[in-house]
């Protein structure tokens, strides 16, 4: 398993992954920048970061997986090449799980760059102008929980991703599924029934209600560890369409 994972990071590390987790963070503290100069006067260290969160988990998390998920899977799909990869003498499902692993780990780090940018974008607005100093302390450990949260809380969005793009060989199915997806969760922010929906579920993470936040999280975390376990024993049995 350590060997085919590896072998799949060194994959990721000469394609466009590198590329797209810089970009997702970057447009959030691109935008974060040109918003703190626009203030007239300083506002908390909470409004810049938790807004940067709410960016990331509401549209930027969903739609990045979106892509992320279609790009490592056409990495086999586009060149023909899950035949060659069944014929090793490897266990079918090692080869997707390593596909789950580096998806996820990319994810991981998109997540904590989200962070570190958009700290360094707030920061270098305030060079610019020292009257916006943000007031307030910089609650390092609350921003980092409350992203591991987002974080866990769209491993079910993740793996629902992850099983269409390796389940089709073309990246319309989970395009389409991804910004459809992404579309419901805007469209019904304040339904009740949203915290049920994959792609709504990490926003929920920012949720004053207590319901909304914890039904969300184990339901994002538990149902996607029994989807991501249900599409590799899936796909090690399945051929690709």
């Amino acid at each position: 398993m350590l060997r085919v994972l590896t072998v799949e990071l060194r994959k990721l590390n000469r394609s466009l992954a590198a590329a797209l987790a810089v970009a997702a963070p970057g447009l959030i503290a691109v935008f974060t920048f040109f918003n703190v100069l626009r203030g007239k006067t300083p506002q908390p260290w909470d409004m810049w970061m938790i807004g940067c969160l709410g960016i990331w988990a509401f549209f930027m998390l969903p739609m990045s997986v979106t892509a992320l998920t279609a790009l490592v899977a056409q990495m086999e799909h586009s060149p023909r090449s899950w035949d060659h990869l069944r014929a090793l003498p490897l266990r079918r499902w090692t080869l997707y799980a390593a596909k789950a692993v580096s998806v996820f780990l990319v994810v991981a780090l998109m997540s904590v760059a989200v962070l570190v940018l958009s700290w360094a974008a707030v920061r270098l607005a305030v060079t610019l102008k020292p009257q916006l100093d943000p007031t307030g302390a910089f609650e390092t450990r609350a921003y980092l929980e409350t992203m591991g949260r987002i974080y866990l809380a769209a491993v079910l969005l993740i793996a629902v991703q992850l099983w269409l793009a390796l389940r089709f060989s073309s990246f319309v199915p989970g395009l389409v599924v991804g910004i459809g997806g992404t579309f419901f969760a805007v469209v019904a922010t304040s339904a009740r029934i949203g915290v049920f929906l994959p792609w709504q579920m990490p926003i929920n993470m920012l949720a004053t209600d207590g319901w909304r936040m914890h039904t969300a999280l184990g339901l994002g975390l538990g149902g996607g560890l029994l989807v991501l376990t249900l599409a590799l024993w899936h796909l090690s049995r399945r051929e690709v369409l």
